[in-house]
Protein backbone atom coordinates (compact mmCIF):
# COMPACT_ATOMS: atom_id res chain seq x y z
CA UNK A 1 0.00 0.00 0.00
CA UNK A 2 1.72 3.15 -1.25
CA UNK A 3 -0.68 5.76 0.17
CA UNK A 4 0.12 7.22 3.57
CA UNK A 5 -2.36 9.27 5.57
CA UNK A 6 -1.23 12.83 6.09
CA UNK A 7 -0.55 12.64 9.82
CA UNK A 8 1.88 9.76 9.20
CA UNK A 9 3.40 11.26 6.07
CA UNK A 10 4.10 14.58 7.81
CA UNK A 11 5.14 13.26 11.23
CA UNK A 12 7.98 15.61 12.34
CA UNK A 13 11.50 14.17 12.07
CA UNK A 14 13.35 16.73 14.20
CA UNK A 15 12.68 19.49 16.71
CA UNK A 16 12.53 22.16 14.00
CA UNK A 17 9.63 20.34 12.31
CA UNK A 18 7.71 19.82 15.55
CA UNK A 19 4.75 22.23 15.75
CA UNK A 20 4.24 23.99 19.08
CA UNK A 21 5.55 22.96 22.54
CA UNK A 22 8.36 25.53 22.39
CA UNK A 23 9.37 25.39 26.11
CA UNK A 24 9.63 21.58 25.99
CA UNK A 25 11.67 21.66 22.79
CA UNK A 26 14.04 24.22 24.30
CA UNK A 27 14.67 22.17 27.46
CA UNK A 28 15.20 18.89 25.60
CA UNK A 29 17.53 20.49 23.04
CA UNK A 30 19.58 22.13 25.78
CA UNK A 31 19.77 18.79 27.61
CA UNK A 32 21.36 17.26 24.51
CA UNK A 33 23.67 20.23 23.85
CA UNK A 34 24.92 20.27 27.45
CA UNK A 35 24.97 16.45 27.74
CA UNK A 36 22.67 16.52 30.76
CA UNK A 37 20.30 13.71 29.90
CA UNK A 38 18.11 12.16 32.60
CA UNK A 39 17.40 8.44 32.88
CA UNK A 40 13.57 8.76 32.79
CA UNK A 41 11.06 11.19 31.29
CA UNK A 42 7.27 11.30 31.31
CA UNK A 43 5.37 13.25 28.65
CA UNK A 44 1.74 14.04 29.47
CA UNK A 45 -0.99 15.99 27.71
CA UNK A 46 -4.02 15.74 25.39
CA UNK A 47 -3.97 13.43 22.39
CA UNK A 48 -2.33 14.57 19.19
CA UNK A 49 -0.16 17.25 20.80
CA UNK A 50 3.18 15.63 19.90
CA UNK A 51 4.09 13.44 22.89
CA UNK A 52 5.09 10.31 20.94
CA UNK A 53 6.62 12.37 18.11
CA UNK A 54 8.71 14.30 20.64
CA UNK A 55 9.81 11.04 22.30
CA UNK A 56 11.00 9.66 18.95
CA UNK A 57 12.72 12.92 17.97
CA UNK A 58 14.45 13.08 21.37
CA UNK A 59 15.55 9.45 21.09
CA UNK A 60 16.80 9.97 17.54
CA UNK A 61 18.75 13.09 18.48
CA UNK A 62 20.32 11.49 21.56
CA UNK A 63 21.77 8.69 19.42
CA UNK A 64 22.63 10.88 16.41
CA UNK A 65 26.32 10.75 15.56
CA UNK A 66 26.48 14.38 14.37
CA UNK A 67 23.85 16.48 16.18
CA UNK A 68 24.04 20.24 15.71
CA UNK A 69 22.49 22.66 18.21
CA UNK A 70 20.29 19.88 19.56
CA UNK A 71 19.01 18.88 16.09
CA UNK A 72 19.69 15.45 14.58
CA UNK A 73 21.62 15.49 11.33
CA UNK A 74 19.26 13.07 9.55
CA UNK A 75 22.14 11.68 7.50
CA UNK A 76 24.25 9.50 9.80
CA UNK A 77 23.81 5.74 10.08
CA UNK A 78 21.85 5.98 13.33
CA UNK A 79 19.44 8.57 11.92
CA UNK A 80 18.85 6.68 8.68
CA UNK A 81 18.25 3.37 10.51
CA UNK A 82 16.31 4.85 13.44
CA UNK A 83 12.99 3.10 12.68
CA UNK A 84 14.64 -0.33 12.49
CA UNK A 85 17.26 0.13 15.21
CA UNK A 86 17.25 -2.63 17.87
CA UNK A 87 18.29 0.02 20.39
CA UNK A 88 14.94 1.86 20.13
CA UNK A 89 12.22 -0.23 21.76
CA UNK A 90 8.65 1.02 21.45
CA UNK A 91 5.88 -0.51 23.53
CA UNK A 92 2.16 0.21 23.63
CA UNK A 93 1.09 -0.22 27.25
CA UNK A 94 -2.56 -0.32 26.20
CA UNK A 95 -2.05 -3.83 24.82
CA UNK A 96 1.11 -4.82 26.72
CA UNK A 97 0.20 -3.86 30.25
CA UNK A 98 0.91 -7.00 32.26
CA UNK A 99 3.71 -7.77 34.67
CA UNK A 100 5.22 -10.24 32.16
CA UNK A 101 5.80 -7.38 29.69
CA UNK A 102 7.73 -5.42 32.30
CA UNK A 103 9.73 -8.53 33.21
CA UNK A 104 10.80 -8.83 29.56
CA UNK A 105 12.17 -5.29 29.78
CA UNK A 106 13.99 -6.05 33.04
CA UNK A 107 15.55 -9.22 31.60
CA UNK A 108 16.84 -7.44 28.48
CA UNK A 109 17.84 -4.15 30.03
CA UNK A 110 21.32 -5.37 30.85
CA UNK A 111 22.16 -6.06 27.20
CA UNK A 112 24.31 -3.22 25.88
CA UNK A 113 23.13 -1.11 22.93
CA UNK A 114 24.01 -2.61 19.55
CA UNK A 115 24.95 0.43 17.45
CA UNK A 116 24.03 3.41 19.62
CA UNK A 117 25.13 5.23 22.72
CA UNK A 118 21.81 4.60 24.49
CA UNK A 119 19.15 1.93 24.53
CA UNK A 120 15.88 3.86 24.69
CA UNK A 121 12.50 2.51 25.73
CA UNK A 122 9.44 4.51 24.57
CA UNK A 123 6.33 3.32 26.40
CA UNK A 124 3.08 4.85 25.10
CA UNK A 125 -0.21 5.04 27.07
CA UNK A 126 1.79 4.13 30.15
CA UNK A 127 -1.16 4.80 32.48
CA UNK A 128 -2.66 1.51 31.23
CA UNK A 129 -0.06 -0.61 33.07
CA UNK A 130 -1.47 -2.83 35.81
CA UNK A 131 -0.61 -2.35 39.48
CA UNK A 132 1.57 -5.46 39.44
CA UNK A 133 3.42 -4.14 36.38
CA UNK A 134 4.05 -0.80 38.09
CA UNK A 135 5.38 -2.53 41.21
CA UNK A 136 7.73 -4.65 39.11
CA UNK A 137 8.89 -1.59 37.16
CA UNK A 138 9.70 0.78 40.04
CA UNK A 139 13.20 -0.38 40.94
CA UNK A 140 14.37 -0.55 37.33
CA UNK A 141 12.88 2.87 36.57
CA UNK A 142 14.70 4.38 39.54
CA UNK A 143 18.14 2.95 38.80
CA UNK A 144 18.46 1.73 35.20
CA UNK A 145 21.89 1.08 33.64
CA UNK A 146 23.71 4.25 32.61
CA UNK A 147 23.13 3.52 28.91
CA UNK A 148 19.35 3.10 29.24
CA UNK A 149 16.72 5.84 28.98
CA UNK A 150 12.96 5.51 29.56
CA UNK A 151 10.48 7.86 27.89
CA UNK A 152 6.91 7.36 29.08
CA UNK A 153 3.88 8.99 27.43
CA UNK A 154 0.33 9.29 28.75
CA UNK A 155 -2.91 11.15 28.18
CA UNK A 156 -4.08 10.46 31.75
CA UNK A 157 -1.41 11.49 34.24
CA UNK A 158 -3.82 11.01 37.16
CA UNK A 159 -3.58 7.24 36.76
CA UNK A 160 0.21 7.17 36.99
CA UNK A 161 1.40 6.34 40.55
CA UNK A 162 3.07 9.20 42.40
CA UNK A 163 6.03 6.88 43.07
CA UNK A 164 6.60 6.74 39.29
CA UNK A 165 6.20 10.49 38.78
CA UNK A 166 8.82 11.20 41.43
CA UNK A 167 11.34 9.12 39.45
CA UNK A 168 10.80 10.96 36.12
CA UNK A 169 11.30 14.40 34.66
CA UNK A 170 7.77 15.51 33.78
CA UNK A 171 6.83 17.53 30.69
CA UNK A 172 3.25 18.78 30.24
CA UNK A 173 2.22 19.17 26.60
CA UNK A 174 -0.36 21.85 25.81
CA UNK A 175 -3.01 21.96 23.09
CA UNK A 176 -1.44 23.42 19.97
CA UNK A 177 -2.36 27.01 19.14
CA UNK A 178 -4.88 27.30 16.30
CA UNK A 179 -2.66 29.74 14.42
CA UNK A 180 0.18 27.19 14.40
CA UNK A 181 -2.19 24.47 13.21
CA UNK A 182 -3.49 26.77 10.46
CA UNK A 183 0.05 27.58 9.28
CA UNK A 184 1.03 23.91 9.24
CA UNK A 185 -2.13 22.94 7.33
CA UNK A 186 -1.46 25.69 4.79
CA UNK A 187 2.08 24.41 4.21
CA UNK A 188 0.89 20.82 3.80
CA UNK A 189 -1.90 21.87 1.41
CA UNK A 190 0.64 23.62 -0.79
CA UNK A 191 2.89 20.54 -0.82
CA UNK A 192 -0.06 18.26 -1.61
CA UNK A 193 -1.56 20.67 -4.20
CA UNK A 194 -4.79 20.86 -2.20
CA UNK A 195 -6.84 24.00 -2.88
CA UNK A 196 -8.40 25.64 0.16
CA UNK A 197 -9.99 28.79 1.51
CA UNK A 198 -8.60 30.44 4.63
CA UNK A 199 -11.88 30.29 6.51
CA UNK A 200 -12.02 26.52 5.85
CA UNK A 201 -8.55 25.92 7.31
CA UNK A 202 -9.42 28.14 10.26
CA UNK A 203 -12.48 25.99 10.86
CA UNK A 204 -10.42 22.78 10.69
CA UNK A 205 -7.99 24.33 13.18
CA UNK A 206 -10.90 24.96 15.51
CA UNK A 207 -12.48 21.53 15.08
CA UNK A 208 -9.18 19.84 15.86
CA UNK A 209 -9.31 21.31 19.39
CA UNK A 210 -5.54 21.80 19.59
CA UNK A 211 -4.78 18.31 18.22
CA UNK A 212 -2.53 18.31 15.16
CA UNK A 213 -3.26 14.67 14.34
CA UNK A 214 -7.02 15.39 14.29
CA UNK A 215 -6.46 18.45 12.09
CA UNK A 216 -4.49 16.41 9.55
CA UNK A 217 -7.07 13.62 9.63
CA UNK A 218 -9.89 16.09 8.89
CA UNK A 219 -7.83 17.68 6.10
CA UNK A 220 -7.04 14.24 4.68
CA UNK A 221 -10.70 13.25 4.72
CA UNK A 222 -11.99 16.46 3.13
CA UNK A 223 -9.30 16.52 0.43
CA UNK A 224 -10.92 13.40 -1.01
CA UNK A 225 -14.39 14.98 -1.09
CA UNK A 226 -13.93 18.08 -3.24
CA UNK A 227 -11.41 19.81 -5.51
CA UNK A 228 -11.28 22.72 -3.07
CA UNK A 229 -11.75 22.64 0.69
CA UNK A 230 -14.23 25.37 1.58
CA UNK A 231 -16.42 26.15 4.57
CA UNK A 232 -19.40 24.67 2.72
CA UNK A 233 -17.51 21.41 2.16
CA UNK A 234 -16.79 21.23 5.89
CA UNK A 235 -20.40 21.99 6.78
CA UNK A 236 -21.68 19.30 4.41
CA UNK A 237 -19.22 16.59 5.46
CA UNK A 238 -18.13 17.35 9.00
CA UNK A 239 -19.82 18.68 12.12
CA UNK A 240 -19.24 22.39 12.56
CA UNK A 241 -20.80 25.66 13.67
CA UNK A 242 -20.00 28.98 12.00
CA UNK A 243 -19.75 32.46 13.49
CA UNK A 244 -23.10 33.19 11.80
CA UNK A 245 -24.65 30.33 13.79
CA UNK A 246 -23.28 31.80 17.01
CA UNK A 247 -24.50 35.29 16.00
CA UNK A 248 -27.98 33.81 15.59
CA UNK A 249 -27.85 32.35 19.11
CA UNK A 250 -26.75 35.71 20.51
CA UNK A 251 -29.51 37.42 18.54
CA UNK A 252 -32.07 35.02 20.04
CA UNK A 253 -30.81 35.86 23.54
CA UNK A 254 -31.01 39.60 22.85
CA UNK A 255 -34.58 39.39 21.58
CA UNK A 256 -35.81 36.71 24.01
CA UNK A 257 -36.64 34.52 21.03
CA UNK A 258 -36.84 31.03 22.53
CA UNK A 259 -38.06 29.44 19.28
CA UNK A 260 -35.08 30.73 17.32
CA UNK A 261 -32.69 29.68 20.11
CA UNK A 262 -34.00 26.11 20.36
CA UNK A 263 -34.19 25.73 16.57
CA UNK A 264 -30.57 26.84 16.09
CA UNK A 265 -29.26 24.65 18.93
CA UNK A 266 -31.04 21.64 17.43
CA UNK A 267 -29.54 22.41 14.02
CA UNK A 268 -26.02 22.63 15.48
CA UNK A 269 -26.51 19.42 17.43
CA UNK A 270 -27.48 17.64 14.20
CA UNK A 271 -24.26 18.74 12.49
CA UNK A 272 -22.42 16.43 14.88
CA UNK A 273 -20.00 18.96 16.38
CA UNK A 274 -18.76 18.01 19.85
CA UNK A 275 -20.63 20.07 22.44
CA UNK A 276 -17.43 21.08 24.27
CA UNK A 277 -15.83 22.34 21.05
CA UNK A 278 -19.02 24.26 20.29
CA UNK A 279 -19.13 25.85 23.75
CA UNK A 280 -15.48 26.86 23.39
CA UNK A 281 -16.32 28.43 20.01
CA UNK A 282 -19.15 30.37 21.64
CA UNK A 283 -16.88 31.50 24.47
CA UNK A 284 -14.22 32.77 22.04
CA UNK A 285 -16.88 34.52 19.96
CA UNK A 286 -18.67 36.10 22.94
CA UNK A 287 -15.42 37.23 24.57
CA UNK A 288 -14.46 38.94 21.30
CA UNK A 289 -17.87 40.62 21.28
CA UNK A 290 -17.40 41.76 24.89
CA UNK A 291 -13.99 43.28 24.09
CA UNK A 292 -15.44 45.09 21.06
CA UNK A 293 -18.28 46.44 23.20
CA UNK A 294 -15.75 48.16 25.44
CA UNK A 295 -13.71 49.40 22.48
CA UNK A 296 -16.78 50.82 20.73
CA UNK A 297 -18.30 52.34 23.85
CA UNK A 298 -21.50 50.29 23.94
CA UNK A 299 -23.55 50.49 27.14
CA UNK A 300 -22.31 48.78 30.29
CA UNK A 301 -25.67 47.05 30.56
CA UNK A 302 -25.05 45.25 27.25
CA UNK A 303 -21.57 44.31 28.45
CA UNK A 304 -22.92 42.91 31.72
CA UNK A 305 -25.48 40.89 29.76
CA UNK A 306 -22.88 39.14 27.60
CA UNK A 307 -20.48 38.70 30.54
CA UNK A 308 -23.19 36.84 32.43
CA UNK A 309 -23.68 34.54 29.43
CA UNK A 310 -19.90 33.96 29.24
CA UNK A 311 -19.70 33.11 32.94
CA UNK A 312 -22.60 30.70 32.58
CA UNK A 313 -21.05 28.89 29.59
CA UNK A 314 -17.65 28.70 31.28
CA UNK A 315 -19.19 27.09 34.38
CA UNK A 316 -21.14 24.66 32.20
CA UNK A 317 -17.95 23.58 30.41
CA UNK A 318 -16.54 22.28 33.68
CA UNK A 319 -19.70 20.30 34.45
CA UNK A 320 -20.00 18.38 31.18
CA UNK A 321 -18.42 14.93 31.22
CA UNK A 322 -18.60 11.82 29.07
CA UNK A 323 -21.86 10.75 30.69
CA UNK A 324 -23.59 14.13 30.30
CA UNK A 325 -26.25 15.01 27.77
CA UNK A 326 -24.22 18.06 26.80
CA UNK A 327 -26.65 19.71 24.39
CA UNK A 328 -29.56 19.34 26.79
CA UNK A 329 -27.53 21.03 29.54
CA UNK A 330 -26.47 23.78 27.10
CA UNK A 331 -30.07 24.38 26.03
CA UNK A 332 -31.22 24.65 29.66
CA UNK A 333 -28.35 27.02 30.44
CA UNK A 334 -29.19 29.37 27.55
CA UNK A 335 -32.99 29.39 27.80
CA UNK A 336 -32.55 30.57 31.40
CA UNK A 337 -31.59 33.94 29.88
CA UNK A 338 -34.86 34.24 27.95
CA UNK A 339 -37.11 36.82 29.62
CA UNK A 340 -34.75 37.01 32.59
CA UNK A 341 -35.84 40.31 34.13
CA UNK A 342 -32.53 40.72 35.95
CA UNK A 343 -30.57 40.52 32.71
CA UNK A 344 -32.38 42.42 29.94
CA UNK A 345 -31.19 45.12 27.55
CA UNK A 346 -33.22 47.73 25.70
CA UNK A 347 -33.96 48.06 21.99
CA UNK A 348 -31.72 51.10 21.94
CA UNK A 349 -28.81 49.04 23.26
CA UNK A 350 -29.56 46.28 20.74
CA UNK A 351 -29.45 48.85 17.94
CA UNK A 352 -26.03 49.97 19.23
CA UNK A 353 -24.80 46.38 19.11
CA UNK A 354 -25.97 46.06 15.49
CA UNK A 355 -24.94 49.47 14.20
CA UNK A 356 -21.44 49.16 15.68
CA UNK A 357 -21.04 45.75 14.07
CA UNK A 358 -20.81 43.61 17.20
CA UNK A 359 -23.17 41.23 15.42
CA UNK A 360 -24.36 41.02 11.86
CA UNK A 361 -27.99 41.97 11.24
CA UNK A 362 -28.43 39.30 8.56
CA UNK A 363 -30.26 36.95 10.91
CA UNK A 364 -32.44 39.73 12.29
CA UNK A 365 -33.69 41.52 9.24
CA UNK A 366 -34.21 40.93 5.52
CA UNK A 367 -31.08 41.32 3.41
CA UNK A 368 -30.87 44.30 1.09
CA UNK A 369 -30.48 41.88 -1.82
CA UNK A 370 -33.94 40.49 -1.03
CA UNK A 371 -35.47 43.97 -1.25
CA UNK A 372 -33.93 44.91 -4.59
CA UNK A 373 -36.61 43.07 -6.58
CA UNK A 374 -39.11 45.71 -5.40
CA UNK A 375 -36.93 48.55 -6.65
CA UNK A 376 -38.89 51.50 -7.94
CA UNK A 377 -42.38 50.09 -7.60
CA UNK A 378 -43.50 52.72 -5.10
CA UNK A 379 -40.97 55.46 -5.73
CA UNK A 380 -42.37 58.98 -6.10
CA UNK A 381 -39.12 60.05 -7.78
CA UNK A 382 -38.00 59.29 -11.31
CA UNK A 383 -34.59 57.87 -10.41
CA UNK A 384 -32.22 58.50 -13.31
CA UNK A 385 -28.61 59.63 -13.73
CA UNK A 386 -29.62 63.28 -14.18
CA UNK A 387 -31.76 63.23 -11.02
CA UNK A 388 -28.89 61.68 -9.05
CA UNK A 389 -26.43 64.27 -10.38
CA UNK A 390 -28.76 67.13 -9.42
CA UNK A 391 -29.08 65.76 -5.89
CA UNK A 392 -25.29 65.38 -5.64
CA UNK A 393 -24.85 68.97 -6.86
CA UNK A 394 -27.40 70.30 -4.36
CA UNK A 395 -25.64 68.48 -1.50
CA UNK A 396 -22.45 70.42 -2.28
CA UNK A 397 -24.30 73.73 -2.75
CA UNK A 398 -23.84 75.45 0.59
CA UNK A 399 -22.33 72.37 2.25
CA UNK A 400 -20.17 72.81 5.32
CA UNK A 401 -18.47 70.69 7.97
CA UNK A 402 -20.67 71.76 10.88
CA UNK A 403 -23.81 70.65 9.06
CA UNK A 404 -22.21 67.27 8.33
CA UNK A 405 -21.29 66.76 11.99
CA UNK A 406 -24.86 67.51 13.04
CA UNK A 407 -26.30 65.18 10.39
CA UNK A 408 -23.97 62.38 11.50
CA UNK A 409 -25.31 62.59 15.06
CA UNK A 410 -28.92 62.91 13.93
CA UNK A 411 -28.55 59.96 11.57
CA UNK A 412 -27.32 57.68 14.39
CA UNK A 413 -30.44 58.56 16.40
CA UNK A 414 -32.57 58.04 13.32
CA UNK A 415 -31.13 54.54 12.80
CA UNK A 416 -31.82 53.68 16.45
CA UNK A 417 -35.40 54.88 16.01
CA UNK A 418 -35.85 52.67 12.94
CA UNK A 419 -34.66 49.65 14.95
CA UNK A 420 -36.75 50.42 18.01
CA UNK A 421 -39.88 50.60 15.85
CA UNK A 422 -38.97 47.32 14.12
CA UNK A 423 -39.16 48.89 10.65
CA UNK A 424 -37.38 45.88 9.22
CA UNK A 425 -37.69 46.89 5.58
CA UNK A 426 -35.60 50.01 6.17
CA UNK A 427 -33.02 48.70 8.65
CA UNK A 428 -30.60 47.19 6.08
CA UNK A 429 -30.61 50.42 4.07
CA UNK A 430 -30.11 52.84 6.95
CA UNK A 431 -27.43 50.69 8.61
CA UNK A 432 -25.23 50.42 5.54
CA UNK A 433 -24.88 54.08 4.56
CA UNK A 434 -22.87 57.06 5.87
CA UNK A 435 -23.77 60.73 5.37
CA UNK A 436 -20.75 62.33 3.62
CA UNK A 437 -21.98 65.77 2.50
CA UNK A 438 -24.74 67.97 3.92
CA UNK A 439 -26.12 71.35 2.90
CA UNK A 440 -29.14 73.27 4.17
CA UNK A 441 -31.36 71.35 1.74
CA UNK A 442 -29.69 68.05 0.80
CA UNK A 443 -27.77 65.09 2.23
CA UNK A 444 -25.48 62.81 0.23
CA UNK A 445 -25.08 59.22 1.54
CA UNK A 446 -22.34 56.77 0.56
CA UNK A 447 -22.53 52.97 0.70
CA UNK A 448 -20.21 50.09 -0.18
CA UNK A 449 -23.07 48.17 -1.77
CA UNK A 450 -24.62 48.74 -5.19
CA UNK A 451 -27.80 46.99 -4.04
CA UNK A 452 -28.10 49.27 -0.98
CA UNK A 453 -27.81 52.27 -3.27
CA UNK A 454 -30.53 50.96 -5.62
CA UNK A 455 -32.97 50.01 -2.86
CA UNK A 456 -32.21 53.18 -0.88
CA UNK A 457 -32.96 55.42 -3.85
CA UNK A 458 -36.10 53.46 -4.67
CA UNK A 459 -37.38 54.18 -1.15
CA UNK A 460 -35.91 57.66 -0.97
CA UNK A 461 -39.15 59.53 -0.39
CA UNK A 462 -40.23 57.15 2.37
CA UNK A 463 -36.95 57.65 4.23
CA UNK A 464 -37.14 61.43 3.76
CA UNK A 465 -40.66 61.50 5.20
CA UNK A 466 -39.58 59.63 8.32
CA UNK A 467 -36.38 61.63 8.84
CA UNK A 468 -37.97 65.04 8.28
CA UNK A 469 -40.89 64.18 10.55
CA UNK A 470 -38.48 63.31 13.36
CA UNK A 471 -36.39 66.46 13.06
CA UNK A 472 -38.91 68.95 11.64
CA UNK A 473 -36.68 69.51 8.61
CA UNK A 474 -37.16 69.36 4.84
CA UNK A 475 -34.07 67.50 3.65
CA UNK A 476 -33.77 65.79 0.29
CA UNK A 477 -31.43 62.80 0.02
CA UNK A 478 -29.51 60.65 -2.44
CA UNK A 479 -27.51 57.41 -2.17
CA UNK A 480 -24.36 56.67 -4.19
CA UNK A 481 -21.71 53.94 -4.04
CA UNK A 482 -18.19 54.33 -2.71
CA UNK A 483 -16.79 54.06 -6.23
CA UNK A 484 -19.11 56.86 -7.43
CA UNK A 485 -18.11 58.89 -4.37
CA UNK A 486 -14.44 58.70 -5.43
CA UNK A 487 -15.39 60.11 -8.86
CA UNK A 488 -17.49 62.83 -7.21
CA UNK A 489 -14.52 63.84 -5.05
CA UNK A 490 -12.27 64.10 -8.11
CA UNK A 491 -14.81 66.36 -9.79
CA UNK A 492 -15.16 68.40 -6.60
CA UNK A 493 -11.36 68.92 -6.44
CA UNK A 494 -11.27 70.02 -10.07
CA UNK A 495 -14.12 72.47 -9.49
CA UNK A 496 -12.35 73.96 -6.47
CA UNK A 497 -9.19 74.47 -8.51
CA UNK A 498 -11.17 76.24 -11.19
CA UNK A 499 -13.16 78.27 -8.62
CA UNK A 500 -16.39 76.76 -9.94
CA UNK A 501 -19.24 77.20 -7.46
CA UNK A 502 -22.10 74.80 -6.87
CA UNK A 503 -25.52 76.40 -7.35
CA UNK A 504 -28.84 74.91 -6.30
CA UNK A 505 -30.81 73.23 -9.14
CA UNK A 506 -34.50 72.35 -8.96
CA UNK A 507 -35.38 68.65 -9.34
CA UNK A 508 -39.17 69.14 -9.53
CA UNK A 509 -39.40 67.71 -13.06
CA UNK A 510 -38.32 64.34 -11.64
CA UNK A 511 -41.04 64.19 -9.00
CA UNK A 512 -44.01 61.98 -9.92
CA UNK A 513 -47.53 63.40 -9.70
CA UNK A 514 -48.74 60.09 -8.26
CA UNK A 515 -49.02 60.13 -4.48
CA UNK A 516 -48.94 56.39 -3.92
CA UNK A 517 -45.61 56.59 -2.08
CA UNK A 518 -46.88 59.28 0.26
CA UNK A 519 -49.74 57.09 1.37
CA UNK A 520 -47.33 54.15 1.64
CA UNK A 521 -45.01 56.18 3.86
CA UNK A 522 -47.92 57.17 6.08
CA UNK A 523 -48.98 53.53 6.31
CA UNK A 524 -45.49 52.53 7.39
CA UNK A 525 -44.48 55.48 9.57
CA UNK A 526 -47.68 57.27 10.51
CA UNK A 527 -48.09 61.01 10.11
CA UNK A 528 -47.56 62.14 13.69
CA UNK A 529 -44.39 63.90 14.80
CA UNK A 530 -42.00 61.91 17.00
CA UNK A 531 -39.51 63.44 19.37
CA UNK A 532 -36.25 61.66 20.22
CA UNK A 533 -35.20 62.08 23.79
Amino acid sequence: MDYKVLYRKYRPQNFDELVGQEPIKKILKNSIINNKIAHAYIFTGPRGTGKTSTAKIFAKTINCLNPKDGISCGECENCLNFTTSPDIIEMDAASNNGVENIRDIIENIGIAPTNSKYKIYIIDEVHMLSNQAWNAFLKTLEEPPSNVIFILATTDIQKVPITVLSRCQRFDFQRIDRKLIFDNLSTICEKENVKFTEDALNEISYLSDGCMRDALSILDQLSKVADEITLDVIKNNYGTATSEDIDTIYTALLHNDIDLLVEKLQFIKETGIDVKIFINKMLDNFIEKAVNMKKRNISNNAFRHIKKVIDSLNNLLGKININSNGYLLLELELIAFINDESNQISNREISQIISREIISDTDLYPKVENLIKNNGKNSIYNICDKFINIRINNSFAGANKDLKVKILEDWKKFVNQIVSENLNEFIPITHHVIPQVASETNILFVTNSESTKIVGNSKLYDIEIKYNTLYNTNYKMIFITKKEWEDVLKEFSANMKNNKQYEYISDEEYVSSEKNTVSLAEDIFGNEKINIE
